[in-house]
């Protein structure tokens, strides 16, 4: 865990609500068929019509949270999926709580 690459990433307010979306995708996006999106994830088309922006730019903000550790990224076929890494985000609580 990098500290320094998480507060980055975490320094863009639509980074910020991507992760909230992805807390609880089914409240917040409509599944694709055969897709469970609390173990494969939210496809970046989904994110990109959610953030209203172009699909560039929607993947370049998915790409800093997956760099920073804050996402996993799973493809199938020509769809890719990202979901939250649980992991890191209790680290980075951690961190809060012991560090600062």
């Amino acid at each position: 865990m990098e500290p320094i690459e998480i507060f980055k990433a975490l320094s863009n307010s639509s980074r910020l609500q991507i992760l909230f979306w992805l807390k609880d995708p089914e409240t917040h996006f409509t599944p694709y068929e055969g897709v469970d999106m609390r173990k494969v994830g939210v496809c970046v088309t989904q994110v990109m019509e959610k953030l209203k922006m172009t699909q560039s730019t929607a993947s370049q903000y998915l790409s800093i949270l997956q760099k920073a550790d804050l996402l996993t990224v799973e493809r199938i076929g020509k769809y890719t999926y990202f979901k939250r890494n649980e992991e890191t985000l209790r680290e980075i609580g951690a961190f809060f709580n012991n560090e600062i």
